[in-house]
């Protein structure tokens, strides 16, 4: 391998962090063409992983050091958000033992996950929704993750239960989307307010607002319902439940409610 060559992939593998993918995209930047990052195949230097994405050779990469790829390489909105943020961050106790990781990921956009990322066998059940659900994201509702040598974009908790029950259809949702408010005592109620604001879900709002008020947190007293619109209108969210007058909505009875 020439040394012009052999300098290009020396700074690769200087500038990629271990445990991620690298891409095309992130290639052409380095200025290494299709027929050269082939050379680094046969060389055994890379592994291909799919169409226009790469591992180190040697490395075990997980979805993690795929979505690295698309947030830093390839600019997505995507992140690591609903329930999955809560369990990152310690937050939920939903985490089925001896089954297949289940990892929610969002985009705030519309947007198509590349071919590589969606059919590569991460060892995880993904799931990709595109919500837009907010006119305008705080900074301060997106956290990174330590991932040991590089970071990802996740959603902080209070955003990450709006997207989790943006996503509620079943009343199982909603009951599990109720039992992870449970835990969230210690939300901000200043960024609480600015997502509620720019939140463009007239039910993500009113199952929001009735969860934090039933669970009792000492935040939501802190909250200002007179700026949220709230829209008009009854909605039936949980078949067979009772109707709540203040946000007109249905919800679970009481009995059918975890002890708050």
């Amino acid at each position: 391998m020439g040394s012009q060559n052999g300098s290009k992939i020396n700074q690769l593998l200087k500038e990629w962090p271990q445990g991620t993918v690298v891409t095309k995209e992130r290639l052409y930047n380095l200025e290494i063409s299709r027929q050269l990052a082939s050379k680094y195949v046969l060389s055994n230097w890379i592994t291909r992983i799919g169409a226009g994405a790469f591992a180190r050779s040697g490395d075990r990469v997980d979805w993690r050091g795929g979505l690295y790829a698309l947030q830093a390489q390839l600019a997505l909105s995507v992140h690591a958000g609903a329930r999955t943020a809560l369990e990152l961050q310690g937050l939920s106790h939903f985490v089925p033992l001896g089954e297949q990781e289940k990892v929610v990921l969002i985009s705030d956009r519309p947007e198509r996950l590349p071919t590589w990322f969606r059919n590569h066998p991460w060892k995880a059940n993904l799931e990709h929704h595109c919500l837009s659900l907010f006119k305008r994201i705080p900074e301060a509702a997106s956290i990174k993750l330590d991932c040991s040598g590089f970071e990802i974009v996740m959603s902080s908790p209070e955003r990450a239960m709006m997207e989790q029950m943006s996503l509620a259809r079943t009343n199982d949702d909603i009951e599990q989307a109720h039992q992870l408010m449970e835990g969230l005592t210690t939300l901000r109620p200043s960024l609480v307010q600015d997502l509620l604001v720019n939140c463009r879900s007239v039910k993500v709002k009113r199952v929001f607002l009735w969860s934090a008020e039933t669970t009792r947190h000492a935040w939501f007293d802190r909250l200002n319902l007179a700026q949220v619109d709230l829209g008009k209108g009854n909605r039936q969210l949980y078949k067979g439940g009772r109707f709540d007058p203040k946000y007109q909505i249905t919800v679970p009875a009481q009995e059918n409610l975890p002890n708050v």
